[in-house]
């Protein structure tokens, strides 16, 4: 009998801890437009996560190559303990780990971490996400992104998935011709719709909708400040920060829709579909098998004339670009050892007077290579800032012009310590995510120091502040001076310091001399076409990079692109 009533009682307190939403580590249930979502408690209780939320109908069927339609509702209490699925994509880089349960075109998903005390009414700043990876791979469940210390400082974190590739950009004639003119970058529509989604849900989880930072890394960084120019995104977000990448003419082209169209209805013919019902009903497995094998073809946002009616360098002159608060910056070896390789003096003013003719003095000037060792560096320094250090500058510099907002500006210099995927210690592209979101562990085979979570401690800070205020700086953090007030940047390393842009003749000189031409040079192995952006239109530039295509992997973008 009393064995009976005990068993009654326990199985009773039981169901109301499953109630409450507290047992067995989850976090109680919130309740957004769409239907209640149950999370769990991570980071020892410290954080609650809600993972796999839908911010948009699946995108399938006759819904593939269309903008995102608004998420379906559920009935019940949705199970927000896993990820949803990442966006399709093939594997490239080694470092990229995920905790999904794998690929599909029904992936628009996101994922909501909260300090475990958030409560509705805490209107925390909010910081929404966007990973790298070259338009092509990536997801919002790589865990690098993942239960950060972030959120530890009074933010709430949202990390999502885009599409991605030849799903998120294609831009065919036929699709223009369906959508009135438009075709292309449904990836950023994505981006736009998951901010919908944050501004009308984000107070249920103790976010603030009116205090919004995006950031991103490589392509994200380059969606972020395509988003600045997007009108469809212009009050969905109040501050922004880019690592390492925008679409101001670098690693990454954006060509027209009359010029895309032909050519991404030339791939898309080539697929044996004769119409979009027949292009739609392929399987995703053919139809990313047909992208990987697309012979140099790849897919980028695309300046469409409607969502995205000019591009970002063109919206920054004449103003018309969000006008909020940004940090902007790149690493220090961003892309090194290519044109370096075995380089001398000898050989980089023989290099200077091939591809630079009449401009090789004022070059030598801006880039100097009196002996072996500086030309080996001011080689690295061409090619950090030909991949990622020049659109990243210019972005920084047509802010200051018309944004008449905060501009800060960094170099993360810290050397990365070595591992099986990047043996030598430099501050390589991507090198910065883990101290940014507190997640050294998660890197394979580095060895860190005291001082490098220390300098991630600071980062965090940094970053945090800055979403909550618009200014990065705060007790106990060497001080940031505003780059548009003095030109004055802040080198992330193991002793901050801050003071005039040691690189800025370098990006002057490029920025004046001839007309930047980027081209498709090489497929890497994995079928992805890489692109390089060059300063200059000489054949010979084009012999000697195809030469060095032949050894693709010094040309396959370096992880998080």
């Amino acid at each position: 009998m009393k064995m009976n009533l005990l068993r009654t009682v326990l199985a009773g307190s039981v169901a109301l801890l499953l109630g409450s939403g507290l047992a067995f580590g989850q976090a109680p249930a919130v309740t957004t437009a769409q239907g209640k979502a149950a999370g769990k408690l991570v980071r020892n209780g410290t954080q609650k996560a809600f993972l796999g939320l839908p911010y948009a109908a699946p995108p399938v069927g006759d819904l593939r190559w269309k903008a995102p339609r608004q998420p379906l509702a559920w009935t019940g209490v949705r199970d927000a303990t896993k990820f949803g699925a990442r966006c399709e994509q093939w594997h490239i880089w080694d470092d990229y780990i995920f905790q999904d349960a794998g690929p599909s075109e029904d992936c628009l998903f996101l994922n909501v971490y909260t300090p475990a005390k958030a409560k509705p009414t805490g209107k925390l700043p909010v910081m929404v996400w966007i990973h790298g990876g070259g338009f092509i791979a990536g997801a919002g469940s790589e865990p690098r992104y993942s239960d950060s210390p972030l959120v530890d400082r009074g933010v709430v974190l949202v990390t999502l998935n885009y599409r991605l590739g030849v799903f998120g950009f294609l831009a065919t004639d036929d699709l223009a011709k369906e959508n009135g003119g438009h075709a292309g970058n449904y990836g950023l529509m994505d981006m736009v719709a998951a901010l919908q989604w944050v501004k009308a849900n984000i107070a249920a989880f103790g976010g603030d909708p009116n205090n919004v930072t995006i950031f991103g890394e490589s392509a994200g960084s380059f969606a972020v400040s395509t988003l600045t120019a997007v009108p469809s995104a212009q009050g969905l977000f109040h501050k922004v920060i880019g690592e390492s990448g925008a679409l101001f003419n670098g690693a990454i082209p954006m060509g027209s829709l009359e010029q895309r169209g032909k050519r991404d209805q030339a791939w898309a013919d080539g697929t044996g579909a004769k119409t979009l019902p027949e292009l739609r009903a392929i399987s995703a497995d053919k139809i990313l098998d047909a992208a990987k094998n697309g012979k140099g073809i790849g897919f980028s946002p695309v300046l469409d004339g409607q969502f995205l009616p000019q591009s970002a360098p063109d919206a920054y002159a004449a103003g018309h670009q969000a006008h909020v608060p940004a940090i902007i910056g790149w690493n220090h070896d961003e892309r090194t050892g290519t044109l370096s390789k075995d380089m001398t003096a000898e050989k980089w003013k023989a290099y200077a007077t091939e591809h630079y003719g009449t401009h090789a003095q004022d070059f030598l000037k801006a880039f100097p290579g009196d002996t072996d060792e500086q030309a080996i560096h001011s080689a690295d320094d061409l090619t950090t800032a030909q991949f990622i250090g020049l659109a990243t500058w210019r972005w920084a510099e047509a802010a200051v012009a018309t944004g008449k907002v905060p501009v800060y500006r960094y170099s993360f210099d810290q050397p990365s310590p070595p591992e099986r995927l990047h043996p030598i210690a430099k501050a390589f592209h991507s090198a910065e995510l883990e101290y940014v979101f507190g997640t050294q562990n998660v890197r394979q085979g580095a060895t860190w120091q005291p001082e490098d979570r220390t300098l991630s401690r600071q980062m965090m800070d940094y970053w945090t502040n800055f979403a909550k205020t618009g200014n990065p700086n705060g007790a106990g953090l060497p001080k940031w001076p505003r780059y548009d007030a003095d030109s004055a940047i802040l080198h992330l390393e193991k002793t901050i310091t801050a003071g005039p842009d040691p690189n800025r003749a370098k990006y002057q000189f490029l920025s004046t001399t001839e007309p930047e031409r980027i081209c498709a040079i090489c497929i890497a192995r994995s079928g992805f076409p890489i692109t390089w952006s060059w300063q200059y239109s000489h054949r010979s530039t084009v012999r000697w990079l195809m030469r060095r295509s032949r050894r693709v992997r010094h040309f396959v973008p370096s992880p998080g692109l």
